[in-house]
């Protein structure tokens, strides 16, 4: 299994000062020199956090895999076919949210998802799309022309009693199953940390997983070359 990191929350941290430091470019340097294999950054609509330089910027300097999450509107578009990231992941993306809160509604958005994915492949740009764990989502994926799907694992990662953990998990690896056998990659994430991360053994048809804020909390403690190396050292066992 292979890590990518998402660095937004060191924008986060860089936003609330209205300062240049911390750079999201140069933790981004530090994550791969840790064994990170991609960089994730989101570029949300009101730039709460990463902007418009951090990803040019990132485009130049990331020699692993830059994965630009993104809402499926004009703007994003539009900016993903000039920079032209390794890989764009659709999102869901609500101004007032304080972070992503669950997984595309395919069904509902399946004629724009359709065109977005169309035009961001003619840029020879990967695409993955961000879903819930549910049967329908996998059909769908491949309906409109993803390359991947990333499972929302928030509401595994919120859990409180081990049999609700259980019953998530179930729902996750049996997607994944479901996804990889039909040939669509496979990777997750969202709410993941050092401790909740361990069942994913379990679940060999995952490829990657996407973990940006307990990295970065650890980081604070630790130091990030560091808070990446011990994710790194889990993972790279499953």
């Amino acid at each position: 299994m292979k890590l990518a990191v998402n660095i937004d929350h060191i924008a986060t941290l860089r936003e609330a000062r209205g300062e240049i430091e911390p750079d999201p470019v140069i933790a981004a340097g530090i994550c791969e020199f840790a064994g990170a294999e991609g960089i994730v950054c989101h570029l949300r609509e009101d730039r709460r956090h990463i902007n418009d330089r951090d990803v040019r910027i990132l485009r130049e300097v990331v020699k692993t895999k830059l994965d630009l999450e993104m809402a499926a509107t004009d703007e994003m578009v539009k900016i993903a076919c000039e920079v032209l990231p390794d890989l764009v992941t659709l999102v869901p993306e609500n101004r007032k949210e304080l972070t992503t809160e669950g997984g595309l509604n395919i069904a509902v958005m399946k004629d724009r998802l359709t065109d977005v994915i169309a035009a961001l492949t003619d840029k020879e740009i990967f695409v993955s799309v961000f879903v819930d764990p549910e049967p329908e989502n996998v059909d769908l994926a491949l309906e409109i022309g993803a390359n991947i799907i990333e499972i929302h694992t928030g509401k595994y990662a919120n859990c409180v009693t081990e049999e609700s953990q259980i019953k998530e998990l179930g729902k996750i690896g049996a997607i994944a199953k479901m996804a990889s056998e039909l040939d669509l990659i496979v990777t997750a994430g969202h709410g993941l940390n050092y401790y909740n991360i361990f069942p994913f053994q379990n679940i060999p048809e995952i490829r990657e997983v996407s973990i940006g804020h307990s990295i970065i909390s650890r980081a604070v403690y630790t130091g990030m070359q560091k808070a990446v190396e011990d994710m790194v050292k889990i993972i790279s066992k499953f």
